[in-house]
């Protein structure tokens, strides 16, 4: 297994680098450095057509679909320096990350042809369709009904903590399809136009003040039969397999956002004086070595890989990072003290910390609880049994 990287591998690296620096220092300034998803939506719909004319926005797809065919540590070097120039959370990130990546495994050819060009030129945002109010981390308690009508299907129903639904102009939606089913049997996999009657979005307020997520209500909204991804029924696989693509290549560009932040923490450590405090000491050198066993983790995981298939060890990625965040986040507070509270929104480092703060509250929730999460490493990675569950 190899870590480190070829000198040609390097070249690429200062190759985006170089190019990265120049857009963020450029025509994109304005962009550089937001530490959230719903500020200047237009002008991140910019930067990822940006991206898609030199082919960066999607380089581990095959060339004939927009990207450059990376390779793996091309796609981790990208990725890293992505984070490091400051360059803005993609908003299409579950287009390009997620869905991708599933049509082109398990899509038909006719779905490639239609959905992969846009969303690798950057002129289709996706967002994803699975929570709903009574069933968040158990995915397969959904609600959400489609029931077919000739060439399309009816939805009814409403799905809950939908990431950028407002900026959208797709969704990917999982849905009951089958009469008497529960549980993982009778869902299926549906790509909906978000533009049409009977789709209903609501932003949520989090407590942050933004509101990234959001609620949307399928009123008889339609999808045309050929927008279901793989066959009726078969939604369980296809989600699950579109949830293996979430624990990819982007990890390693989180965790340079979280060098980011770290280091944002560090210094204002440094200038308040609480880094001579050997307490914050040892809780700044826990975090750093915390970090750094993320890295090689998932540089492990990734070697490791194959295809879309989830190891057992990337089972353990998301609570390891969603701790170690909520963690960074209440050190975050602790280093700024009462100044966190009190200070003016123009104060150098607070606003970016107290975001921090306040954001990483959700990590250990969202995605899959910390608590689902252990349920799913013991399960699935260990081979325990199931955890006895009700009948709803």
């Amino acid at each position: 297994m190899k870590l480190g990287f070829s000198d040609m591998e390097e070249a690429f690296r200062r190759e985006c680098a170089s190019w990265l620096d120049e857009q963020m220092a450029g025509e994109f300034a304005d962009i550089r450095g937001i530490a959230n998803l719903v500020d200047k939506p237009e002008r991140r719909k910019a930067w990822e057509r940006r991206l898609a004319e030199h082919r960066y926005s999607c380089i581990g797809w095959p060339i004939a679909w927009g990207g450059r065919d990376a390779t793996l540590n091309e796609q981790v070097i990208f990725a890293e320096e992505y984070a490091r120039a400051g360059a803005p959370n993609r908003l299409n990130h579950m287009g390009v990350e997620l869905l991708g990546p599933t049509l082109l495994a398990l899509g038909s050819s006719e779905q490639k042809a239609r959905f992969l060009p846009a969303i690798a030129e950057g002129t289709a945002i996706w967002c994803q369709g699975y929570s709903e109010p009574g069933a968040g981390s158990d995915l397969a308690a959904i609600r959400t009904r489609a029931r077919r009508d000739g060439d399309e299907w009816v939805i009814e129903g409403q799905k809950i903590w939908t990431s950028l639904a407002q900026f959208a102009d797709m969704i990917f939606v999982l849905a009951r399809t089958e009469d008497g089913t529960r549980g993982r049997e009778g869902l299926s996999f549906l790509l909906v136009d978000l533009d049409q009657p009977g789709i209903e979005i609501r932003p949520i307020r989090q407590i942050n003040g933004e509101a990234e997520f959001n609620e949307v209500f399928f009123d008889g909204a339609r999808c045309p039969v050929e927008n279901m991804v793989g066959a009726e029924g078969e939604g369980w696989t296809v989600s699950t397999t579109l949830l293996s693509f979430e624990r990819g290549i982007s990890t390693l560009g989180q965790q340079m956002q979280f060098r980011n932040e770290l280091d944002a923490v560090i210094a204002a450590a440094k200038h308040n004086g609480k880094a001579a405090d050997p307490v914050f000491r040892q809780r700044l050198a826990e975090a750093e070595i915390g970090l750094r066993l993320m890295r090689y983790g998932a540089l492990r995981m990734l070697a490791g890989g194959k295809g879309g298939a989830l190891a057992g060890a990337a089972l353990t990625y998301k609570i390891q990072w969603a701790s170690w965040r909520r963690a960074l986040g209440e050190l975050a507070m602790d280093v700024l003290g009462q100044e966190g509270e009190v200070a003016p929104a123009d104060a150098e480092g607070w606003p970016l910390l107290a975001n921090l703060y306040l954001y990483s509250r959700a990590d250990t929730i969202y995605g899959g609880t910390n608590q689902i999460q252990r349920n799913l490493i013991a399960e699935r990675g260990l081979g325990l049994p199931r955890e006895p569950r009700g009948n709803a």
